[in-house]
């Protein structure tokens, strides 16, 4: 017989990486795509798809263990390899069994079954599956959508990494999964993986060697047993994400209950344990965790005919991020009028150009621009407030947040090194991120990291707004309003001209009045004269 290795595939980078669960045992018979191990990381579990089919001979690894990519899990009897051996007394009888498996491995003959898993979604984890676009049986291109995945900002759609068809898919709606969770299994286009087993004969006269000692080597690290008496011996079966949830929560885990495979402990479970103490705790009371007084309960049915609609996940997580801001930030606005007459004659001169290289510039980049220059010019706004309540964190860079208004609520993708690109460039890379955000498909990457946000009301109207300071990564915030006519006084006569009302509300833990004074004044200045980004 031929013996072969089952190995740990590319798992993204991720060392020492331990087995939380063994799925097979010596004597199984496995196809190519059964799930064999779980392995988890401290962001996610995945389970390890065998990459060939056989009998298990061999399980080189226990509960605990640490790998890396390479290491060797398994020791298979190949499927077919009893064709090769075929002179020795004991073909017979492996011949027999490995005639039902033929079949399967000569429907994958045209292609490989591989496993299809997340991506890189921005170290986003416990992401909930919302959609899921494919079934079993289904022929895929590479980049059609597999599933829908909806994090705390944006929905995303995770494409296949190549053509083939849909041989099982492991997650359902509802479902949390992260970087490396495996989505199915795909049966790809291209050569047949069956040879490679049979192009081995060296190992099939040294198969006796091989197999003799297995059983006694190999047994006790077959067993999952030890898995079982973990949860008879009241020890926790837990994985070290959870563990560590458990720890940042309070929560004694030998109280908890688990519901996943053989009783493991799963974060939904330390949640669960955890969410009626709190209901418990807040049911009754007329102030809640902050001290405010709860609103009353109101039955609006009374008053007429009535539709609940469950807010989408976006916009709940805005309000959360809205309450927070307005709770922990000491919040100012300063208001001010630009003068953008100057601005809009060079734009509307520039728009042949820019229509024929494909931009559409509108008065945003602009916009964008000037509050970069700002920043540098101004660099008490470009920080953050440590954690620690003590220090001020000084950015080295000017990345400049977007406000989009999208069907799922807003979304704010982020535009980096604004400062060292031109208008043109700007111009199109704002139009590609607000496209892809109306259309759910930024990452959590396209939304992480600025320094300060612009949020434009443009002709919905309006003559100012006091928008809300993103906490705790920003510090200040930009509300733009509609541009009108107004009459200015040049020192001999009002004269027309295009002002557009600016609003900055700014975090008074780090910014004081001067500072926003300046900073205001140095952007109207910018905008009045664009000529002055050149000094």
């Amino acid at each position: 017989m031929a013996i072969q290795t089952i190995k740990v595939p590319d798992i993204g980078g991720a060392e020492g990486v331990e087995v939380i669960e063994i799925s097979v045992k010596v004597g199984d018979a496995i196809a190519e795509g059964d799930s064999i191990v779980v392995l988890e990381t401290d962001k996610a579990s995945m389970e390890i798809p065998a990459d060939k089919a056989g009998k298990v001979v061999a399980i080189k690894v226990n509960l605990g263990d640490k790998v890396s990519q390479d290491a060797v899990l398994l020791e298979v009897e190949a499927e077919g390899s009893a064709a090769a051996p075929a002179p020795q007394a004991a073909a017979p009888a492996v011949a027999a069994p490995a005639a039902a498996p033929v079949s399967a491995a000569a429907a994958s003959a045209a292609g490989t079954e591989v496993p299809m898993v997340v991506p890189d979604i921005g170290g986003a984890e416990g992401v909930e599956v919302i959609e899921i676009s494919v079934k079993v049986g289904d022929e895929v291109a590479a980049g059609d959508s597999l599933i829908v995945l909806e994090t705390d900002k944006a929905s995303m759609e995770i494409p296949a990494e190549a053509a083939g068809k849909i041989i099982s898919l492991a997650v359902k709606v509802g479902d949390k999964l992260s970087q490396g969770s495996v989505i199915g299994v795909l049966a790809t286009s291209g050569g047949a993986p069956v040879a490679a087993p049979v192009a081995a004969p060296a190992k099939v006269e040294a198969a006796p060697a091989v197999s003799a000692p297995a059983p006694k080597a190999e047994a006790p690290k077959a067993a999952p047993a030890p898995v079982a008496d973990v949860a008879q011996t009241g020890d926790v079966y837990a994985g070290p994400a959870v563990r560590k949830l458990a720890r940042q929560l309070g929560v004694d885990m030998g109280k908890v209950s688990g519901t996943g495979p053989r009783g493991r402990l799963l974060k939904d479970d330390v949640r669960a344990y955890v969410k009626p103490i709190v209901q418990a705790a807040q049911s009754g009371a007329s102030f809640g965790g902050s001290g405010i007084p709860v609103l009353p309960v109101v039955d609006y049915s009374k008053f007429g005919e009535i539709e609940i609609v469950k807010m989408s996940k976006i916009k709940k997580l805005t309000a959360d991020a809205m309450t927070r801001s307005w709770l922990n930030v000491p919040r100012i606005t300063q208001f001010d009028d630009a003068d953008i007459t100057d601005l809009e004659a060079f734009r509307n001169s520039m728009k042949a150009e820019a229509e024929k290289r494909g931009s559409k510039l509108t008065p945003l980049p602009f916009i964008v621009k000037a509050v970069a220059a700002a920043l540098v010019a101004e660099p008490s706004f470009n920080v953050s407030v440590h954690q620690d309540g003590e220090s001020i964190v000084h950015k080295k860079f000017v990345h400049i947040g977007i406000a989009v208004d999208t069907p799922n609520g807003l979304l704010v993708p982020v535009v980096r090194n604004v400062d060292k690109k031109g208008l043109f460039e700007l111009a199109d890379e704002i139009n590609v991120l607000a496209k892809k955000a109306r259309d759910g498909k930024l990452t959590p990457a396209e939304m992480q990291g600025g320094c300060f946000t612009i949020s434009s009301l443009g002709a919905m109207g309006g003559n100012g707004f006091t928008p809300m300071v993103s906490a705790p990564t920003e510090v200040g915030i930009l509300g733009v309003s509609r541009a009108q006519m107004k009459p200015v006084w040049n020192g001999k006569e009002f004269i027309p001209r295009n002002m557009l009302p600016l609003s900055l509300s700014y975090d008074h833990r780090a910014v004081n009045g001067a500072d926003a004074g300046r900073f205001m004044t140095y952007l109207v200045s910018v905008i009045g004269d664009l000529r002055r980004l050149l000094l």
